[in-house]
């Protein structure tokens, strides 16, 4: 599988990819899924992949060859937006070739890719990509991608990153991102591709392949796991069954009446008694009462 993260800001664009490809428990191996499509002083665009291994490769050979009816060319065109329209053609011709033989062996024409950079004056733009070829562009409102897997690394990003964030904390926020996911799923794993594009510049400047040895990814993993656990046994344990308004930590008052749903016992299963310690904890100590 794959994580990848881009993020579009004020200040220019993050781009962050792992590695890790997965065709079997017996297939595990690295493949860069982070490639850069630069002109220095003119363009600097960036494309990441997730997906199918060999309809990605294909797609991202088509775009580096890709020569439209007007002679447009990834190298040529005005905007990101008309880059962007060719990454999508990429995609449908690699699909238009490719599809119809993959659905024969059970194989599903799978890719998704996160694309962004600069060209010329206009602002950065960073877009994500879809298997038909369409796609939508990062706003205000949405200053981040991901593909892959999303779900362990997004709960950081929607906390953090907005349009002013700094580079280098965006920075440090794909690295925490990509550490949840690490942690959490075997099939995303190092080394990393990160790439910090400041706008304006119309070049690279800040790239980095990041393996175990990398010694601020180190630090940042150590300490982000320290404080976090921290900040959680900083926070009150819940008060059960008190009088209301107390404490700010009651889970449950007295007059709260929760219940849950009860599965009825079949015929001629007699409840037993409660036990003295289950009254008790019903019950609540004086305490947390307020008596």
């Amino acid at each position: 599988m794959t994580y990848c993260v881009g993020m579009r800001l004020d200040a220019g664009l993050v781009f962050l990819a792992d590695s890790r490809t997965n065709a079997g428990i017996d297939q595990v191996s690295t493949i860069r899924k982070l490639s850069v499509f630069e002109h220095p002083g003119e363009r600097v665009m960036v494309l990441m992949t997730a997906g199918n291994l060999s309809i990605s490769q294909s797609v991202r050979q088509t775009i580096s060859s890709y020569v439209g009816a007007d002679g447009s060319t990834i190298w040529n065109v005005p905007d990101m937006y008309a880059a962007a329209r060719i990454v999508g053609e990429a995609v449908r011709s690699v699909h238009k070739g490719d599809a119809a033989r993959l659905a024969e062996f059970g194989v599903d024409f799978n890719i998704s890719m996160i694309f962004g950079g600069q060209i010329g004056d206009e602002r950065c733009r960073l877009f994500y990509i879809y298997s038909a070829g369409n796609f939508i562009e990062s706003h205000e409102e949405n200053p981040y991608f991901q593909i892959g897997e999303a779900k362990y690394g997004k709960p950081i990003l929607d906390r953090v990153i907005t349009p002013r964030t700094s580079l280098d904390d965006a920075a440090k926020c794909a690295l925490i991102s990509m550490d949840s996911t690490l942690r959490s799923n075997v099939a995303v794993g190092l080394p990393l591709d990160m790439l910090v594009y400041d706008q304006g510049s119309l070049a690279v400047t800040r790239f980095v392949t990041i393996d175990e040895q990398n010694p601020y990814f180190r630090l940042l993993r150590t300490s982000w796991g320290q404080q976090l656990k921290t900040v959680f046994e900083g926070i009150d344990a819940p008060v059960w069954n008190a009088a209301a308004g107390i404490t700010e930590n009651v889970l449950s008052s007295v007059n709260m009446h929760s219940r849950p749903v009860r599965v009825p016992l079949p015929p001629g299963l007699a409840p037993l008694q409660p036990s003295p310690q289950s009254l008790a904890g019903q019950q609540g100590s004086p305490a947390l009462h307020g008596g």
